[in-house]
Formats: C-alpha cells, sequence, structure tokens
C-alpha cells in the first residue's frame, strides 16, 4: 500500500498531483492513500485529535510512502513539520520513504535532500533513493522524473494483485 502526504496549505495542489503521479509511476498503481495535511486543519496543533491519528494510523500502515512538499524559503514547509512532528523518533519503523520537493526553480534542488530527508530518517523512514526535486511547472514532463523512477522503482515492494 502506498501512501502520499503532502505539505501543501494549498488543498488539491500541484505538490498533490505530483506526488500521486509519482506514487503511481513508482508502483503501477495509483496511491492507497493520499493525506493532504491541510486537511487535517488545527488539530495539528496539539496531541490527541482522532483525524490526526487516523492520518497517522494509515503512514504508519504503508509499504512506502511519497511524503511532497513545495519549497518554501528553501525547505519544506511549516504545515508539514506539523504532521511529522507528531512521529516519535524511529516510529516509521524503516517504511521505504521518497522525499519530494517541488519549487519555482531549479535554485533549491538540494532542500529535499538537505531538509526533508534528514526529518524523515529521524522518524524512522528508509529513504533508499536520492530525494528528487522538480520544477513545479513542468514536473509531468521533466526528464529527472523519468530518470529518478528508473532508480527508485527498485525500492518499492511489490504490488500484489
Amino acid at each position: 500500500m502506498t501512501v502520499v502526504v503532502v505539505g501543501n496549505p494549498k488543498p488539491m495542489s500541484r505538490t498533490r498531483a505530483a506526488a500521486e503521479l509519482i506514487a503511481h509511476e513508482l508502483s503501477g498503481r495509483a496511491p492507497t492513500a493520499v493525506i493532504d495535511v491541510v486537511d487535517l486543519g488545527a488539530g495539528l496543533l496539539g496531541w490527541g485529535d482522532p483525524k490526526v491519528a487516523e492520518a497517522k494510523a494509515t503512514v504508519l500502515g504503508a509499504d512506502s510512502l511519497v511524503v511532497a512538499s513545495p519549497t518554501f524559503k528553501a525547505t519544506y514547509t511549516g504545515l508539514l513539520k506539523l504532521f511529522l512532528d507528531q512521529f516519535g523518533q524511529g516510529e516509521l519503523g524503516g517504511i521505504p520513504t521518497f522525499p519530494v520537493m517541488l519549487g519555482a526553480g531549479l535554485q533549491h534542488a538540494l532542500a529535499p535532500e538537505l531538509t526533508l530527508r534528514p526529518v524523515l530518517v529521524e522518524i524512522g523512514a528508509s529513504c533508499p533513493a536520492p530525494s528528487l526535486y522538480l520544477v513545479d511547472s513542468e514536473y509531468a514532463t521533466a526528464p529527472e522524473l523519468a530518470i529518478w523512477l528508473e532508480s527508485a522503482r527498485k525500492f518499492v515492494p511489490a504490488v500484489t494483485p
């Protein structure tokens, strides 16, 4: 089961569309679940919110994760940070996870590797492939995507019918 986590403050964003495309291309199927973190609302600001707990349980049940964010001030969004803070150190238990960030230009191409990947590893994700950065206006046709998919696919658990 592939789960997509999207940390864009705008619902149904381009970031979400890119993450869903990437999940589909990685596994050959649409993601089993998409958590658009913005939909969790104020429950992210504390502990014990039922919607947040449900989203967290979905993530913990995943066979693989695509975690995506727009680039904001050279890093991932605070919204995504609020969700990731709900997980304790090592809690993801080695789930294969693919950090993805979109931005307006290549000047922040290292952002997912330098900012998003470390926090995912801290909470227990296994990030076996390099992080992916795509220019948001051309994410679906970027040559970098095809190259990245070729190397990342080998780390996605086999999909059973």
